[in-house]
């Protein structure tokens, strides 16, 4: 795989305190401040984020960077060569859990490669990172989701060239580097690294991968191997786990001094714990959000959606259009949560564009909000066909 970028800086020189997250981690700390009780509820949030999710996303992402590194081959030529094929090709790279197949479509399309309806139908497809989350709660969900993202793409890209032409908003700069030039993950992935610390990741993840396989299948973990007087192993585990997924990712971006991705970026394992501590910091933040609301307020959530029922679904499209997967992993930790419907799952996942909206904004932002105008109609009429005729039918 071929990609013309830049390497991102290895040290802090440049970077600023990222401020909404330093909210965020000081928030949460305040809580526990005030009510001691509430460090039990983060114990149990960022065990769950970790067992559930990212020892999910990690085991996937694991064989799909190996596969992607035993199989090499040029995507950028093939896509290129691929005639009418290009589109559903696009779209089946959106679909796959995570940004990457997405991330590549957008850059190869402003290389001069592919057609605008080639990255409308991968904007589309993408539910970003949020789909891992969804696959490992709801596997027949994430699949159908999946399947119907993959599907409404395909059909929108092939429309649009077919009305637009192919060169339709080609831009005409090629050189915004935003991929790392050689594992092609986006910058926004990366976090503090070391050998030592990936060493201590991976010793972490492979026991915590047969925990969660062991949840998913509705086994008590604690009581399987609770030993030497541990109430719950799996939770201490989780919980650190967890935590060093959030510390990795988050610190240097409230400590800019401190080095990002010190070690080679190319790995396998590398790669893996990038993306995987991304995702999980954000679940994590979504777990906590949910989990704290309601600990503090003592108040159902689902009776406040319910009241706007009828709205639920057009915000849940609206926060589609936002960059980036965070605010996407929300939408969908509250759908998994009964707080609002499937209705407004899907329509998120057909406007949001996950972390392929920011190299698309960058490199050609007229042809990035057009196109996330353009996935705003299919999202609302299916997500609103699905709560009139399937949930209100």
């Amino acid at each position: 795989m071929t990609t013309q970028t830049q390497t991102a800086p290895s040290v802090g020189r440049g970077r600023k305190v990222n401020r909404p997250l330093a909210l965020i981690v000081l928030s949460i700390c305040l809580a526990v401040m005030v009510d001691p009780s509430a460090f039990d509820v983060v114990v149990a949030s960022i065990s769950e984020a970790y067992l559930a999710v990212a020892t999910f996303v990690a085991a996937t992402l694991l064989v799909f960077f190996s596969l992607e590194r035993l199989f090499k081959f040029d995507l950028t030529e093939v896509l290129a060569g691929a005639g009418r094929l290009q589109v559903p090709l696009a779209a089946a790279l959106g679909a796959l859990p995570g940004c990457g197949g997405a991330i590549i479509v957008v850059t190869r399309y402003v290389s001069g490669k592919l057609s605008f309806g080639s990255v409308l139908a991968t904007l589309t497809a993408t539910m970003g990172d949020a789909a891992f989350l969804l696959i490992a709660k709801e596997p027949t969900t994430g699949l159908f989701i999946i399947i119907l993202g993959f599907s409404v793409g395909m059909a929108t890209g092939l429309f649009v060239d077919w009305l637009h032409g192919p060169d339709f908003m080609r831009p005409k700069s090629k050189n915004v580097p935003l991929l790392d030039e050689t594992s092609g993950t986006p910058y926004e992935n990366s976090g503090l690294s070391s050998r030592l610390l990936d060493k201590f990741w991976m010793i972490l993840i492979l026991p915590g991968i047969f925990m969660g396989i062991a949840l998913a299948f509705q086994y008590e973990i604690n009581e399987l191997i609770s030993f030497g007087g541990i109430e719950s192993p799996a939770t201490l585990w989780g919980f650190v786990g967890g935590l060093l997924c959030l510390t990795m990712w988050a610190l240097p971006r409230l400590i800019p001094v401190l080095p990002m991705n010190s070690v080679s970026h190319s790995g396998v394992i590398r790669r893996t714990i990038s993306d995987t501590n991304f995702v999980t910091s954000w679940v994590i933040f979504a777990f906590l959000l949910f989990e704290l609301t309601v600990h503090f307020f003592q108040f159902d959530l689902s009776s406040v959606f319910s009241s706007v029922a009828f709205l639920t679904p057009l915000i849940a499209v609206l926060i589609g259009f936002l960059p980036g997967c965070g605010p996407q992993i929300l939408v969908t930790t509250m759908y998994l949560s009964g707080l609002i419907p499937l209705s407004a799952q899907i329509g998120n996942a057909i406007s949001n564009d996950g972390d392929a909206l920011f190299p698309a904004i960058a490199m050609a932002p007229r042809a990035a909000i057009v196109a996330t105008i353009y996935s705003a109609l299919p999202a609302l009429l299916l997500a609103y066909g699905w709560y009139f005729y399937v949930e209100n039918g």
